[in-house]
Formats: C-alpha cells, sequence, structure tokens
C-alpha cells in the first residue's frame, strides 16, 4: 500500500508531529507526501536506517513572504555575496548533508531522492558565493505549484555567516517575483528563522494554508 493511502484525514491523525512511519521511500511518494502536509525525514538514534518518518508538525513553521525581516547589517553582510539558482545543487545538498553537523539527517537514501527530484525539476537549490568565488551557504527545497518546502540551508561558519540567510532572502524575492499568493514552509521554526520573520502556524492552518496553495 502506498504511504499516501494510509494517511486518512488529517483529523485522525496522532497529536504530534511524526505522523507514521514507513520502509518504502522514493521519489514519488516523496511528492505525494508534501501535497497532503507531510515530510519526510529520518529518525537516527536506535531506529534501523530503513525506516522513515512521516513528519507533519502540530506547530508548523512557515515565512510569510509579506514579513520577511531583513535587518541593516544583513543588507550590508549581503552585499559581500552573490546568489544563484540552480547551479551547484550536488554541493549545497553535500554541505546540508556535511555529518559534522549536529542533528544531521540527510542520509545516502534520502540524497539519491532529492538528486532524483532536482533532475526532474522539481526541487531547487539557491547557492551563495562569497567575492572569492567560494561556495559559502545555499539551501534547497521542494516546489509543488504553489508551495515551496525549504528542506535544508547550510552556510561556511568561517567564510559565510549569514550566506545561509542570503540565500532564503533570494528564495522570497524570486516567489514574490510575480505577485501570486505562496506558501514558504520552514517545517520548525528556529531561531534562526525567526530572526528572518518565521512564525508557527497549528496543524489545520497550515493544511488550510497548502490546500490554498496547490491550487
Amino acid at each position: 500500500m502506498r504511504l499516501s493511502g494510509v494517511f486518512g484525514p488529517a483529523s485522525g491523525w496522532p497529536n504530534q508531529d511524526l505522523v507514521t512511519l514507513s520502509k518504502e521511500f522514493d521519489a514519488g511518494l516523496v511528492l505525494e507526501s508534501y501535497s497532503a502536509g507531510v515530510f519526510p525525514m529520518g529518525l537516527g538514534g536506535t531506529w534501523p536506517v530503513d525506516i522513515m518518518g512521516w513528519w507533519s508538525p502540530v506547530h508548523r513553521g512557515i515565512l510569510p513572504l509579506d514579513d520577511v525581516r531583513v535587518t541593516r547589517s544583513l543588507r550590508k553582510s549581503a552585499r559581500h555575496f552573490t546568489t544563484t539558482v540552480d547551479a551547484a545543487f550536488d554541493r549545497v545538498l553535500a554541505g546540508c548533508a556535511d555529518p559534522r553537523r549536529s542533528g544531521g539527517w540527510i542520509d545516502e537514501r534520502m540524497a539519491a531522492v532529492y538528486e532524483e527530484l532536482f533532475e526532474a525539476g522539481c526541487v531547487h537549490s539557491i547557492e551563495t558565493w562569497d567575492a572569492s568565488g567560494r561556495l559559502v551557504g545555499g539551501l534547497y527545497g521542494v516546489g509543488v505549484r504553489g508551495l515551496f518546502a525549504g528542506e535544508s540551508m547550510f552556510h561556511d561558519p568561517v567564510r559565510g555567516r549569514d550566506a545561509s540567510k542570503v540565500a532564503l532572502l533570494r528564495l522570497v524575492e524570486i516567489l514574490a517575483s510575480d505577485g501570486q499568493e505562496r506558501l514558504l514552509d520552514v517545517q520548525w521554526v528556529t531561531d534562526h528563522l525567526a530572526t528572518l520573520g518565521a512564525v508557527e502556524v497549528d496543524r489545520d492552518d497550515y493544511l488550510r494554508l497548502l490546500s490554498e496553495a496547490l491550487d
């Protein structure tokens, strides 16, 4: 049975961020999950490596495009970087999956699926470069109609302190460029994202916003 078939209505989901588990994991299933308001993330710890967790946070993080906060210091820092789109996806993915990062969750199986989705045009990356042409940060995520689900971001702590924020600002600029209503999903609100204006919404409110975005 396809995992999307066992999600059922959201009213039947548990009152916790982790909705269900599966051994099944492929590119098609990942795309289906985003349309259902769910996303995959490994469990780590003592869980078997072939078990995938499927999550729909009770308090979902979003970044309203009209309410992004850009401090004076960030504007000043951004002048030292340039950004590109889909120019170095593999390197951005590798930066996000760096095992030296705390809380890393992108394993080889996940990387392979997102690489497949990138080739299909469903995943996109934004790269941040310093003045010497070095990749110092970036992000990637999944685009489904009016939804962009940010998956992960990284920055070089020495050469690119604000590089991931600069990548996110470029993403917001792109999503807002045509005046259409779009939903930027950031999964959970971190301190890093909160400084840019990310907020939490209840799961039911997120699913309503998602339905509007997919339409």
